[in-house]
């Protein structure tokens, strides 16, 4: 691929985009980007204006001979890109606050991937990601799109069964996996294997090793797990985790722990606590942060966002590509046979080697043997999901909502779906076209 390294960064003005940009001042010896093109729409001119000036200050204090560019030009941006990462938000926040207080007052699950709102933000978000990828089929074809959106698996997904563009899906949820053993063992990251399985924000780690030494046993009769700050931090049950044999996400809990998970949901939204109102303040805090002149580094508080390490996951993809090597990381992918009780073209969540022709999934040792309905249910979800997005049917919409397995009446599903259509009706004009 030689030098000059091109990447174009979708949804460039993200308060994540400054992770981004010092992963690719740390990696520059091994992945030698020129030209860092940060693209973002018009109503993101703002925000794309505040992190590009710290973007700037950042790549200026660091010596390097690397590029920024700001732009609302999306296909200007993507010209000759060889790597092209997406960290986009259809709607914004307040389309975050529908998905989230929506279902409540239906008395289901309002959260950002998980359940009726994650439905949403997919049904919003993946015929845009398409439109993206016809402009890379013309303007860089031999690209890798990287997709940080979320909900990642089924936007992965839905650009492997539309698009002829080479993809893969990221999420930070295995580094925090893999941060949390770091600090409980006191031991690098380097020396700790974790063996991943399932799908996109709903996947076990089924085994720990440290130096080639299983630590599963007595993780499981600790209770041990990870968490993140997006996510509350209810604590598992005991029982269920001995018997599950393997760390859920802590995503898990919304399926494991639905009730109490609700009822956490209901009282933070009735004293207008939801978490894309936390989140909004926080990134408001950031972005008058991010103006500070002096400002010349990533600053603490953006790990305080639920997407922390994320550069560190897309950075270290991209340079394994690059350069060939053979690391294996915990990505979105194309099932194949990998496992053979879904679709060979579902996406999945395991652990892959990585070369420059891409991501091969790592053959699974172990699927708890409980895992395995859960992830047909939600991945017959998903795929239907993904149907109505690129289709715009009512039905299949509804079809994807009564397969999920956090669902518990249709009518009151049916009730739900029409009113989140119509409040994203204009995000989602292909359920609206003219009969």
């Amino acid at each position: 691929m030689g030098t000059g390294l091109k990447v174009a960064v979708i949804g460039g003005g993200s308060s994540y985009t400054p992770e981004l940009i010092e992963g690719f001042i740390r990696h520059y010896d091994s992945f030698p980007v020129k030209d860092i093109v940060l693209v973002d729409i018009p109503e993101g001119l703002h925000k794309l204006t505040v992190v590009g000036g710290l973007a700037k200050r950042m790549v200026e204090r660091s010596g390097l001979p690397i590029s920024i560019t700001l732009t609302l030009d999306r296909k200007e941006g993507l010209r000759d890109a060889h790597y092209v990462s997406t960290q986009m938000r259809v709607g914004l926040l307040e389309a975050r606050a529908w998905d989230e207080t929506i279902p409540l007052k239906y008395g289901m699950l309002g959260q950002e991937t998980t359940g009726a709102g994650g439905m949403m933000k997919a049904l919003r978000t993946i015929p845009v990601l398409l439109e993206i990828c016809k402009d890379m089929e013309m303007l860089c074809p031999d690209a890798w799109l990287l997709n940080f959106t979320n909900p990642s698996g089924m936007v992965t997904e839905a650009i492997m069964k539309h698009s002829s563009i080479r993809s893969i899906g990221l999420c930070n949820s295995p580094i925090a996996a893999y941060k949390w053993l770091s600090a409980l063992y006191q031991v690098p990251e380097e020396r700790i294997f974790c063996e991943f399985v399932g799908l996109n924000h709903l996947h076990w780690i089924s085994r720990i090793e440290i130096d080639g030494k299983s630590k599963m046993e007595e993780l499981l009769d600790a209770g041990g797990s990870y968490s993140a700050s997006n996510v509350p931090q209810l604590a598992w049950n005991a029982t269920l985790i001995r018997a599950i044999g393997a760390i859920p996400s802590y995503y898990l809990k919304y399926y494991y722990l639905h009730r109490e998970m609700l009822a956490e949901q209901q009282a933070a939204a009735a004293i207008g606590e939801t978490r894309a109102e936390m989140v909004k303040r926080l990134e408001d805090e950031l972005f008058e942060i991010y103006k500070r002149p002096e400002l010349v580094e990533k600053p603490k508080q953006l790990e305080q966002r639920g997407g922390a390490y994320y550069s560190e996951a897309a950075v270290n993809l991209m340079k394994a590509i690059h350069t060939d090597s053979g690391e294996v990381l915990t990505l979105n992918v194309m099932n194949g046979d990998t496992l053979d009780f879904l679709p060979e073209d579902s996406s999945i969540e395991v652990n892959c080697v990585v070369t420059k022709k891409g991501a091969v999934p790592v053959p699974i040792t172990r699927i708890p043997d409980a895992a395995v309905g859960l992830i047909q249910a939600v991945k017959t979800y998903e795929s239907l999901a993904i149907e109505a997005a690129v289709s715009g049917s009512r039905e299949k919409a509804l079809l994807a909502l009564s397969s999920h397995p956090l669902t518990d009446s249709v009518c009151i599903a049916e009730a739900m779906l029409n009113e989140m259509l119509e409040q994203n009706r204009k995000y989602l004009p292909q359920f609206f076209h003219e009969r």
